[in-house]
């Protein structure tokens, strides 16, 4: 099984956890763009009476061609589930995500949800967060001065993505990727010290918001869900 078919088998077995009446969160990237399009499909075929809220503009796009009624956070009230991607994920259920460009999104969207799974392949399974480089939104605002705080904090190197070119997100804000290199090991002190900078709008790191993986390799897909999930398998 390829990195794609890997990617969509994840994404359909993630759609287990939805059902009729739900509202949904729908992350955002290359692996759940499988889950919306699997639940457009149910919308139009099966009749799945369900409504979405959108993590980015491309998923609402995404959602809004294959047939989801979408809603907002203000209108759904807390939510039934999210279906997210993530770019590394450990043996605590603790997230790296931002490698979209979608992360402050995706976390609001995380919090406002009585659970979250998450679909991945193989590759994001790791031991210890940060080879992924973590992804730090900030405001364009003197974003150089909160690129010196992070500068401070972070071992390695922390690049502009898009340099020259800065990426803008979503939110109309900037990312700084910071090089920690597979060292983060107390993630939620490393989320609030981050978050202590002024300029930063939010980390990519997702602590205690991960109930279920849903993990896929050439074989099979293995289900795993943390100690005190809010779903059951």
């Amino acid at each position: 099984m390829d990195v794609d078919a890997m990617k969509r088998t994840a994404g359909i077995e993630a759609c287990h956890w939805v059902s009729d009446g739900m509202s949904v969160g729908l992350g955002t990237g290359s692996t759940v763009a499988h889950t919306v399009i699997e639940l457009g499909r149910r919308v139009r075929e099966e009749g799945l009476d369900i409504v979405g809220v959108p993590t980015s503009i491309a998923t609402m796009e995404l959602a809004t061609k294959v047939g989801i009624p979408l809603t907002t956070l203000s209108d759904a009230g807390q939510l039934d589930v999210v279906i997210d991607g993530t770019d590394e994920y450990d043996p605590h259920f603790t997230l790296i995500k931002g490698g979209g460009g979608a992360l402050t999104r995706e976390k609001v969207v995380a919090q406002s949800s009585n659970a979250m799974v998450v679909v991945a392949d193989r590759r994001k399974r790791v031991d210890i967060l940060g080879a992924f480089p973590l992804p730090v939104e900030v405001l364009d605002f003197e974003w150089k001065r909160t690129k010196d705080r992070l500068d401070a904090i972070c071992p390695g190197i922390v690049t502009l993505r898009g340099g020259s070119a800065p990426f803008v997100t979503d939110n109309g804000g900037l990312i700084l990727d910071c090089e920690f290199g597979p060292s983060i090991t107390d993630p939620l002190t490393l989320e609030a010290e981050i978050l202590s900078i002024a300029g930063v709008v939010e980390v990519g790191l997702f602590c205690g918001l991960c109930d279920v993986v849903v993990l896929a390799d050439e074989h099979s897909v293995v289900i795993s869900a943390r100690s005190d999930s809010r779903l059951s398998k």
